[in-house]
């Protein structure tokens, strides 16, 4: 199930990742403050990286209840904090200098914020998730991923603004605002998740089906 949860949060990282390279059209204005802006986010994002490498790491099929709650506490923390740091990163930044500006940066910010939230309400919940049960174990990180999904599906909106026209292009060019590679285990590419990891059963799911049958024959 973690699998699922790990494919969940490949996606969760909207901003900048999506970014490549363009060509320089932006006004030195708008360069300056893509500039100042993704220095702040480089180590966010990293971060955000790294929460997800974690979680990558703990979807063996041998992995214990435990350490797999664990860890997913642990990332969402460190999600929700680095969320909270890149909303505080726009919000210092200042309106950007385009059309419009002022509203972009007050609805990134919201969003950056919002987002912040709802990985520490995820945080709480996986850290009340039965571990001793297989089944509520399961069925508990299920819900998760399918909160987790719900995030990175429907909150980037004010976000994708900022990364198209001029703005994106700046932003684009800008290292800082550019995919960190995981500094530790494999990260699952932004927005993608492995091959048949959503749809693989991990030894959770398949222990807990097993019991339920058993439960019925008996």
């Amino acid at each position: 199930m973690n699998k699922k949860l790990a494919a969940a949060l490949s996606g969760g990282a909207v901003l900048v990742l999506t970014l490549s390279g363009c060509s320089d059209d932006s006004g030195d204005k708008v360069n300056d403050w893509a500039k100042k802006v993704c220095d702040q986010f480089q180590p966010q994002l990293q971060k955000i990286t790294d929460a997800n490498a974690s979680i990558q790491k703990q979807t063996a099929d041998n992995s214990k209840p435990a350490d797999v709650r664990e860890a997913d506490s642990i990332a969402f923390q460190q999600i929700s904090q680095a969320y909270k740091e890149l909303g505080e990163a726009v919000e210092s930044a200042g309106p950007p200098p385009v059309d419009d500006g002022e509203t972009m940066q007050k609805e990134a910010v919201k969003e950056l914020n919002d987002a912040s939230k709802a990985y520490a309400a995820l945080k709480v919940k996986v850290e009340a998730i039965e571990i001793k049960d297989q089944a509520k174990f399961a069925d508990g990180l299920k819900g998760i991923a399918e909160e987790l999904h719900k995030i990175s599906t429907n909150g980037d909106q004010a976000l994708k603004k900022l990364e198209s026209g001029e703005l994106g292009t700046a932003m684009s060019k800008q290292k800082g605002c550019q995919k960190p590679a995981a500094s530790t285990g494999p990260a699952s590419p932004g927005g993608s998740a492995a091959p048949d990891a959503a749809a693989t059963p991990s030894a959770s799911e398949e222990k807990a089906s097993e019991e339920k049958s058993e439960e019925k024959k008996s």
